[in-house]
This record gives C-alpha cells, structure tokens and sequence, in this order.
C-alpha cells in the first residue's frame, strides 16, 4: 500500500481560478500535499474570484511561497504551456523561473507541435532551470496516443522530456493499461486521474475535459488496473473540474472533498 497522503496531488483546473494562497491552504484542509499551478486562470470562474496573474504580482508569488512552507504543501506541476512550431520559445523564460522559484519539479507542455524538436528546445529551457518536462498527449492532436507520446518525448532530443499520462486522454485515445505496464517508468513523469463515460456523451470533447470530469468511480474507467500499472513512485494529480457544481452554487471543499476520497480509497485498494 502507498502513502496516498504524499502521492496525491489537486490540478489547478479543479479549483476553477481561485487564488493561489487559497488553493494552498484548501489542499491542506482536504490533506493533500501537493498541488498543480499556473501562472494565472485558464477556465471559467463560477465563483467569480479576483483576477489574479502570478508573473505581474511579486508580493502574490511571495504569499504564495510562504503559503507553501506554512501549510506544508508543494507545487507537483507547472502548468499553462502551449508549443507550438515557429513560436518564440523563449516566452516561455519568465513562467519556468517562477516554477522553479516556487519549487516545482516538472512543467507540463500540451503540445501543438508537429516537430518533437519544438518539444525538445521547450524541455531544454526547462531543464536549464532543474526542472523535468512532460508532453500531455490527447486525442484531437498529435501525439494522440501514450505509444505516440513516448515515441515524441524520445524523438525530441532532451534528456528530461517525459510524458504526462492523463486517464481521461489515456483511454479515450484507445490506450491500454497493458501499454502502460511495460513502459519504462523513467519516461512516465505525471499522472492525472478523473473519471469519464465511455463512450462519451458529448461531442465536445475540449469542453467536457475542462469542465466536466467525473470523480473516481462514477465512469466507466477501470482506474483501479490503471493505477496498479504505474510507476510507484509517480504523483497522482486529480483533475476533475465539475463547473456545473460550482454554477449550482457548491463550493470547491464540497465538490473536492468526495474526489480526494474517492482516489484514496482505489489507492488503498493497489
């Protein structure tokens, strides 16, 4: 059985904007230790929370790190990259050194490219500031696959590139856990788990990843075999944002409390 208390990890996508210091100190109250950020929001915002933008805000990241350090929390992934091929990378600079001031020890990219060596230029820049890079792979763009997203992290020529490995994108690409047992657990660097109908029951894939994801156990997902195939030491981050809820007015301890447990009991379980 594994320390679900150090293994588990809450994705910035399900606190749906809130403040940095907030989402520090709601992970400890769920008692978890470890939390997925981005620089600023990137989904709705139905509770209608204060703008906020980590890279113009030098007393925010201040608050932040001390949030860190007073609620015995740590930052597992950075997130909020976008590559794409001919973009000026070096954009990118003023987020991997927030990540890397704040303690981050990897940084997730979706990519948009079609060269692994765009991938590969992004994964150096991080590298360069001690951090680890994970390509996230989903069906609506290459590498859609987690065979296709091994071979694009291998391709792209940096030492650090890994894959983050998403349930939903996972199995909705039509991967399997028989894949993912023999992968090598080097190149598994980030694991996102929420739960979804198969098949889907929208055609909207991109909204329903950002909005609405089920909870562990109220899909049709077999994350139990999922889980027992990873790599053991790999953070689990839970990425179910459920906006619907939030509109109905229940708020993010109601909403996050029934996932968190639902994770640990199928943890407790492997």
């Amino acid at each position: 059985m594994h320390d679900t208390k150090d293994r588990l990890s809450i994705e910035f996508i399900c606190v749906l904007g809130m403040p940095p210091v907030d989402f520090i100190r709601l992970a400890r109250e769920l008692g978890v230790s470890a939390i997925g950020l981005a620089p600023q929001p990137i989904t709705a915002n139905p509770h209608g929370y204060p703008a906020w933008n980590l890279l113009e805000d030098a007393a925010l990241v201040r608050e932040a790190r001390a949030a860190l350090a007073d609620n015995d929390v740590r930052v597992a992934l950075g997130e909020g990259f976008l590559v794409r091929d001919g973009m000026d990378l070096t954009q990118f600079a003023p987020m991997l050194d927030l990540f890397a001031d704040l303690g981050a020890p990897a940084v997730n990219a979706v990519s948009m490219a079609a060269s692994p060596e765009t991938f590969g230029a992004f994964a150096q820049m991080a590298g360069e500031r001690g951090l680890r890079a994970t390509v996230e792979f989903l069906p609506l763009m290459p590498p859609a696959s987690f065979a296709a997203a091994l071979d694009y992290a291998a391709a792209c020529g940096a030492a650090n590139a890994q894959v983050l490995v998403d349930a939903m994108h996972f199995f909705r690409g039509g991967s399997t856990v028989a894949e993912l047992a023999v992968a090598d657990p080097a190149k598994i660097g980030h694991v996102q788990i929420c739960d979804v109908p198969m098949p889907a029951r929208t055609d909207d894939y991109g909204l329903e990843a950002r909005e609405e994801r089920l909870a562990p156990g109220a899909g049709d997902l077999p994350l139990a075999d999922f889980l027992k195939a990873l790599p053991q030491g790999v953070t689990i981050g839970l990425e179910v944002p459920e906006t619907a809820k939030a509109y109905a007015g229940i708020g993010p301890l109601e909403r996050l409390g029934p996932v968190v447990e639902a994770a640990r009991g199928l943890l407790a379980r492997i």
